[in-house]
């Protein structure tokens, strides 16, 4: 079991793993220079990426992930996006615990006594036991969500800022080609998993981020127009 708040950086993969995320040769680079500009090279610019990486973001059922191991590199990188989300008095109250291999069984346990808790004693089944322990094996990085709030600041401000690194996390797997979800099921953020990942009375568990490589083609998305939430008061483009 590994606790990260930050990682070395690693040069970006794209989803067809050749370091191109749009497909149009853009070059993301290390070594930018002081001024922050010059990280991305050729006809995409950088704030072609990141829209491209927004856009593009999915959520994956288990399901649709291969069980196979992916780079730790890549989940590192994932982690390090995180640790840029902004908080309210850089508090930065994220905290993350990352299970992989056979260290996945310990959530799947503890997941399998959190489904004896919570499930009512005429639904309660075996196979229904036996699915919430080996859903684990079915994404090969599992990601304790935490929150340890400063209890100086307002409770909303630390929960948005910690949406915001889970969110950071989430676009930067898509830029890479992963595959994730967030969940947070009465089983997911159960006490009894809290306590088994690591999380004392100090930290928030507020579910897992599940990880892995596509088994299907990269879904599309849809949106309604942004025209019918948005008022614009002084002019619109």
């Amino acid at each position: 079991m590994q606790t990260i708040s930050s990682a070395s950086s690693r040069a970006t993969r794209g989803r067809d793993g050749r370091g191109d995320l749009t497909g149009t040769g853009a070059d993301v680079r290390e070594g930018a220079p002081a001024g922050g500009r010059g990280l991305v090279t050729g006809p995409s610019s950088v704030h072609e990426l990141v829209f491209e990486a927004i856009r593009s973001r999915r959520s994956f059922k288990l399901n649709d992930l291969s069980p196979e191991p992916i780079d730790p590199e890549l989940v590192a990188r994932m982690l390090e996006a995180a640790n840029w989300a902004p908080s309210h008095g850089k508090t930065e109250p994220w905290r993350f615990v990352v299970f992989s291999g056979d260290a996945r069984s310990l959530v799947g346990e503890a997941m399998g006594e959190a489904f004896r808790h919570v499930t009512p004693g005429d639904q309660f089944t075996d196979v229904g036991l036996e699915a919430t322990r080996d859903k684990v094996w079915k994404a090969p990085v599992w990601i304790a969500l935490g929150m340890e709030p400063d209890r100086s600041r307002p409770h909303w401000e630390e929960l948005i800022a910690f949406g915001c690194a889970v969110m950071n996390m989430q676009l930067m797997a898509c830029a890479q080609g992963l595959g994730c979800k967030w969940t947070s099921g009465k089983t997911a953020v159960h006490p009894l998993v809290a306590e088994a990942v690591g999380f004392g009375d100090a930290i928030e568990h507020r579910g897992f981020l599940y990880v892995g490589r596509p088994a299907i083609a990269w879904p599309e998305g849809e949106r309604g127009p942004i025209e019918e939430k948005v008022r614009w008061i002084g002019g619109a483009p």
